[in-house]
């Protein structure tokens, strides 16, 4: 092995993801799982094909169902990890998505939208998608010699708030607010090995998003026109475009580097429509 692949590789590190079995996180956990690392998916949705996928691909993979808003769940999870493989090297918290129900439209204006759908996409965003996980598992990595790497998932939507999904960007806008508070917190009062970082992917097409996106006859909406007029790559992100990040926020390369909040766009961030 090179020291470039020796400072790079995740060969037997532990990584546990929430939102298991969605598009990002599945994809990257797959493509991890193969260079080597132990995959732990958790979700409320079923696992099972996953768990077939990856094993059928020599990928050492565990699964579990599990709500990221219940903590003794969560606790009891993490624990189970901990006693099969002895550590978590990583978390990422990839729960979250938007509902139709808390996002305008021309039927429904912001006034109108229910308080209890809102609600909901900011408590699966928030506490399902960053802070209760991180409560869990942050405490077990500053036990851990070795430390550990927390990677939330943000959202362009933080960094500008984007029309029509109103709770998802309040949500998302506060992970990110979250991943510094975390990153300041565990480095000061318990070790600077526990790092605390979070993605905010440009547009992916996924199952949250995909009518926002598209038509039923598989042609862009405006919005998904738009998004593309103001994407200087021109295309919407793959999961694999999130890889190269993720083996860095993972490696010791990134050593000195918590609480960023680091963009997957495309460009979409930097480009002012001019």
């Amino acid at each position: 092995m090179s020291v470039l692949e020796e400072l790079f590789s995740v060969r037997d590190k532990v990584l546990f993801f929430t939102g298991g079995a969605g598009v990002l996180a599945s994809s990257l956990a797959f493509e991890l799982g193969k260079m080597g690392a132990v995959i732990v998916l958790s979700d409320i949705a079923p696992l099972e094909e996953l768990d077939s996928a990856f094993q059928k691909e020599g990928i050492r993979v565990r699964t579990y169902h599990m709500d990221a808003l219940n903590k003794e769940e969560v606790t009891e999870v993490a624990h189970s990890v901990v006693r099969e493989f002895g550590k978590v090297d990583a978390l990422f918290n990839a729960a979250g998505g938007n509902m139709k129900e808390a996002t305008t439209s021309q039927e429904t204006s912001f006034f109108d939208l229910p308080i209890e759908a809102l609600q909901k996409v900011v408590n699966l965003n928030l506490f399902g998608g960053a802070i209760i996980p991180s409560q869990v598992f942050a405490r077990l990595m500053v036990e851990n010699p070795e430390g550990g790497s927390i990677i939330n998932f943000s959202s362009m939507t933080a960094l500008r708030p984007l029309t029509r999904v109103v709770g998802y960007s309040a949500a998302k806008a506060a992970v990110s607010n979250f991943t510094q508070w975390l990153a300041v917190y565990l480095a000061r009062e318990y070790t600077p090995k526990v790092r605390v970082n979070a993605l905010a992917p440009g547009f992916f097409v996924t199952k949250q998003n995909y009518y926002l996106l598209y038509n039923e006859d598989g042609s862009l909406t405006p919005r998904g026109q738009a998004i593309l007029a103001h994407t200087p790559c021109g295309r919407f992100g793959e999961p694999r475009d999130l890889l190269s990040t993720v083996l860095w926020l993972l490696s010791p390369a990134s050593s000195f580097i918590t609480g960023v909040v680091i963009p997957v766009d495309g460009g979409f961030s930097a480009f002012s429509g001019v």
